[in-house]
């Protein structure tokens, strides 16, 4: 038996649902290192919010290049320099 918003196949109809903040993270990660699907990308477009996703990518980038100058800082205080 079908709820009033479901074709046959059981998804809904109109508007599509919302990706949840482990779905945006996860493809965030992705997409930053170049291994996104396209399944997911699709899925990106189709249901998320552009500002939430720019707003978690410039987090990531932010991270991202504290991480790598963290291990530089690191490794140059290693080798005396």
């Amino acid at each position: 038996m079908l709820d009033k918003g479901e074709d046959e196949s059981g998804k809904t109809k109109g508007k599509p649902s919302s990706i949840n903040p482990l779905q945006v993270i996860s493809s965030i990660f992705a997409a930053g290192l170049g291994v996104q699907s396209s399944k997911n990308r699709e899925r990106d477009f189709k249901q998320g919010n552009f500002k939430v996703f720019v707003i978690t990518g410039v987090i990531f980038t932010i991270l991202f290049i504290g991480a790598l100058f963290a291990i530089v800082k690191v490794v140059l205080s290693n080798t005396g320099a």
